[in-house]
């Protein structure tokens, strides 16, 4: 079954993700069909921009298909998942480094491995409709894709607060956090898309791109700065309890909620990443994840998040302090 329609059109190559039974989860067969076109196209003097777009209302992309991932590690079939991640990995780097403009219509939930298709690429369009999150501490996993290089690069710690909470940006969250470079109406969508056959694309996000409305990291984003500012995991959840306001109360609720153990490991990653460009994160990235999947919190999250949906994850650590050091630095391959 196809999960990916590809088309050029009068110069403009277009992928449409099309599995909206798994809100178009990537599993592997998609992957590689995305690179199998990014690579056709790439030197094709009659392709000159790329847009990749959802083929349902429901979804852009979902994030990677983590069930299934979970599924191939309880049966010991850790070559599956290495060969999944590799591959995801390869085609967020092609993104980054593609010689064409690569255009991601981000029009509804963008989670994980949506990121991953959409962020790296020049032009990122986000609408009324957009929801960005990289919930991965939740399900016992960490924020992969090539995370750990672009959140610690937003402003005012806000990708460290994204990176450990899970939590969700809108559509003007994530232009205003730089996310994403533009906003479109999703009505006019379709619009725009037919415009780029006769128009060439910054004319088009002339004529299409508008003013986001008000962003609601205009309100919080002093207190983002200042609870998770530099300093241990125990130093950010004594802030929030000092900050007292009904946003630090959610915010303290999805750090318990998440699996300590990847609250360690994902900020020890945003700090390595902090001073890596891109290639380097994300072989770091493909080290830890092939680690991780064997890990009980990643079965075990998964599970509880996804597949019973009973929101009860029996962590391995009590706190993020109960985490040996060394558990740490062997997951980083140290």
């Amino acid at each position: 079954m196809t999960t990916v329609e590809t088309s050029v059109r009068e110069g403009v190559a277009h992928l449409v993700l099309d599995r909206p039974s798994a809100l178009n989860a990537l599993d592997t067969d998609t992957v590689l069909a995305m690179r199998g076109a990014l690579d056709r196209w790439r030197g094709d003097p009659g392709v000159r921009a790329v847009v990749v777009r959802s083929g349902t209302p429901r979804a852009f992309c979902a994030g990677g298909d983590i069930r299934a991932i979970r599924e191939a590690a309880l049966r010991g079939d850790f070559a599956a998942t290495t060969r999944f991640f590799g591959e995801e990995y390869a085609l967020n780097q092609e993104i980054a480094e593609y010689p064409k403009p690569y255009v991601a219509l981000i029009d509804g939930v963008a989670m994980g491995g949506g990121l991953g298709i959409s962020v790296h690429g020049a032009v990122r369009v986000a609408t009324e409709r957009s929801v960005f999150a990289m919930p991965e501490t939740l399900i016992g996993f960490f924020p992969d894709v090539g995370a750990c290089f672009f959140l610690p690069r937003l402003r005012g710690a806000l990708g460290r607060y994204l990176g450990l909470t899970g939590a969700r940006l809108s559509g003007a969250d994530a232009v205003k956090a730089g996310l994403a470079t533009h906003f479109i109406p999703s009505a006019e969508l379709p619009e725009f898309t037919a415009a780029l056959d006769t128009a060439e694309l910054d004319d088009a996000l002339a004529k299409y791109a508008r003013i986001p409305p008000p962003s609601d990291l205009d309100d919080i984003g002093g207190r983002v700065a200042a609870a998770f500012a530099p300093g241990a995991l125990s130093e950010v959840v004594d802030r929030l309890r000092a900050d007292g306001s009904a946003w630090a109360e959610t915010t303290l609720g999805s750090l318990a909620a998440a699996s300590p153990l990847s609250l360690r490991l994902t900020d020890e990653m945003l700090r390595l990443g902090e001073r890596d460009s891109l290639a380097p994160c994300l072989r770091r990235d493909l080290e830890v994840a092939a680690r991780l999947v064997r890990e009980p919190d990643f079965a075990e999250g998964v599970r509880a998040k996804l597949v019973d949906k009973t929101g009860d994850p029996r962590w391995s650590f009590a706190s993020g302090e109960a985490v040996p050091q060394e558990r740490i630095a062997a997951l980083l391959g140290g």
